[in-house]
C-alpha cells in the first residue's frame, strides 16, 4: 500500500489538508491567547481540527477515485504497525505512572529527592532531584504538578530566590521529559523515526550532561546561602515505593524490550504495593486503566495524524516537500537545523512537545533518509527542539504554576532558565561540528566532501 500513487500529483497542493489542521488548531489557540481566553488551545479540539483536515483529504482529491478506497488507504497508514506498537508502550506508561502513584512511589520519588538536598546546595539540588523524578516518572507536568508547589515552598522557608527555584524546577521536569526511556515525548520521537530508544537515550544524555553540569554551576554561583532551615521532618519515603522507577530505568537503559519494561514495571508497583498495604489489588487495577485512560489520546491522535499523513503521501505531497526541501537544503547540517526547527516552531505554538513530534516525525524521516542521518540523531533533534522551546515560552504550563505558587512573573523566572538555552547550544554545536555521528553517517559524510 505504501507503494500506491495518486494518478494526479498534487505536489503542495497535497499538504493544505495539513495546513488547515495547524491553522485550526494552532491558529485558533494562538487567536484565543491573544484575546486572553482560559485553556486556549481547548477552544479548537484538536481531534475536530485533525477530523477537518481527514474529511477534506478524503473527499477534495482524486474525486474520480472510490471514497472507499482511499479510506482505505487511510487506514493503511492508520494502522500501520508502528503506530498500534506506539499505542500499546504510551498506554502501557500510563498504566506503569498511575499505578507507581498510587502506591506511594510518586510521593516518596519527590520526598527522597528533597530530603537528600544538602542545605547549601538547595537550587542545584532541586534540579537535580527533579531531574531525577522527570527521567523515573517519565512527564514533565507530573513533575511540575508535584514539584513546583514543594520547591517555592522550600526556597520561601529557607529565605532564598523563589523565581530560581521555579526555573529550576521547569527546567529539571523537561531534561527527564527529553530522556526518560517512558515519556511520550520519547516514545513518539523513536517510533516515528524507527530509532532504538537505548540508542537515543545515549546520544540526548551525551548532548544534555553537559548543558546540565553548566546549569548547575550557574545555579549554585548565583544562589544564596539557605536562610533558615528546612524542616525534613515531614518528608516520608518508602525505598520499596521507589524500586520500581529504579528498575525501569536501569532496565530499559541496559536495553530491555521497552514493553517487557513496562510490564515489569507495572507489577511490580502491584506486588510491592499490595504486599505493603498501601493500595489494594483493585485499586492498583483501576490506577492502571485511569493510567492508561489519561494517555488514550495520544494513541488515536496518533492513528489520526498517521492515516492523514499516508493520505498525504498517496496524493505526493510527501515526495513534493522532500525534493522542495531537498533543493533547499545544501548540506546535512541544513537539514538537521530544518527538522529542529519545524518541531521546535509547532511545540512552540501549540505547547504541546508531543504533538509537535508526532507530527513532523514523518517529515524528519524521509529527510533523513535522502541525508543518512541516523534514526536516533533524528529522534534526538525532535525531541531536544520540542522540549527546550517549552522551557522558555510564557503560557506554558510550569511557567504559569510558578507564578500561581510563587507570585512572581515570567520575566524573573526566564532570566534564570540555563538549561533551555544551553541544551540548544550545545545540539547546535552538536549539528554545526558533527558529533556523534555513527560510521554510516561518517561515510556519507566523506562521500558528500569528496563529490564537491
Amino acid at each position: 500500500m505504501n507503494e500506491i500513487r495518486s494518478e494526479k500529483n498534487y505536489k503542495g497542493m497535497a499538504l493544505l489538508p495539513l495546513v488547515i489542521f495547524l491553522a485550526l488548531y494552532v491558529g485558533c489557540g494562538v487567536v484565543f491567547t491573544i484575546m486572553g481566553v482560559k485553556s486556549p488551545f481547548g477552544q479548537m479540539p484538536r481531534y475536530v481540527a485533525v477530523w477537518a483536515a481527514i474529511m477534506i483529504a478524503v473527499v477534495c482529491y482524486d474525486r474520480k477515485t472510490a471514497i472507499s478506497k482511499k479510506i482505505d488507504i487511510y487506514s493503511s497508514g492508520a494502522g500501520k504497525p508502528g503506530v498500534m506498537l506506539l499505542g500499546i508502550i504510551v498506554l502501557m506508561a500510563g498504566g506503569f505512572q498511575s499505578a507507581a502513584a498510587a502506591m506511594g512511589g510518586k510521593e516518596s520519588v519527590v520526598n527522597l529527592g528533597l530530603t537528600l538536598i544538602p542545605q547549601n546546595f538547595l537550587i542545584p539540588g532541586i534540579f537535580i532531584v527533579t531531574c531525577f523524578i522527570s527521567t523515573c516518572i517519565g512527564t514533565s507536568m507530573g513533575t511540575q504538578v508535584a514539584m513546583i508547589p514543594v520547591a517555592i515552598a522550600v526556597a520561601k522557608g529557607a529565605g532564598i530566590n523563589v523565581a530560581m527555584a521555579g526555573a529550576a524546577v521547569i527546567a529539571g521536569a523537561y531534561f527527564g521529559d527529553n530522556l526518560s526511556i517512558i515519556s511520550d515525548t520519547t516514545i513518539c520521537a523513536t517510533k516515528g523515526v524507527g530509532a532504538d530508544m537505548k540508542d537515543k537515550f545515549k546520544m540526548n544524555f551525551l548532548i544534555a550532561l553537559p548543558a546540565a553540569i553548566l546549569t548547575i554551576l550557574l545555579y549554585w554561583i548565583m544562589s544564596t546561602k539557605s536562610g533558615g532551615a528546612v524542616d525534613k521532618g515531614g518528608l516520608h519515603y518508602s525505598v520499596m515505593a521507589v524500586l520500581p522507577y529504579v528498575t525501569v530505568l536501569v532496565t530499559a537503559i541496559v536495553g530491555l524490550d521497552v514493553v517487557l519494561v513496562l510490564l515489569i514495571g507495572i507489577l511490580m508497583t502491584g506486588v510491592i504495593g499490595i504486599a505493603s498495604g498501601s493500595v489494594g489489588f483493585f485499586q492498583w487495577a483501576k490506577a492502571i486503566g485511569a493510567g492508561m485512560e489519561d494517555m488514550f489520546f495520544l494513541c488515536v491522535f496518533s492513528s489520526l495524524i498517521s492515516g492523514l499523513i499516508e493520505l498525504i503521501k498517496y496524493y505526493g505531497g510527501i515526495e513534493w516537500l522532500t525534493t522542495t526541501m531537498l533543493e533547499k537544503i545544501r548540506s546535512r547540517k541544513s537539514c538537521e537545523y530544518f527538522i529542529s526547527l519545524i518541531s521546535l516552531a509547532i511545540a512552540g505554538t501549540t505547547l504541546n512537545n508531543t504533538v509537535a513530534i508526532i507530527i513532523s516525525a514523518p517529515i524528519a524521516k524521509e529527510l533523513g533518509g535522502k541525508y543518512t542521518i541516523a534514526p536516533k540523531r533524528l529522534a534526538s533533534l525532535l525531541d531536544i527542539f520540542s522540549c527546550a522551546i517549552l522551557m522558555l515560552v510564557p503560557h506554558d504550563s510550569g511557567f504559569l504554576l510558578v507564578q500561581q505558587y510563587g507570585d512572581v512573573s515570567w520575566l524573573e523566572v526566564v532570566k534564570y532558565a540555563f538549561y533551555p538555552v544551553l541544551l540548544l547550544l550545545f545540539t547546535c554545536i552538536t549539528i554545526q561540528a558533527g558529533l556523534l555521528r555513527t560510521p554510516e553517517e561518517k561515510a556519507a559524510a566523506l562521500a558528500d566532501s569528496s563529490r564537491k
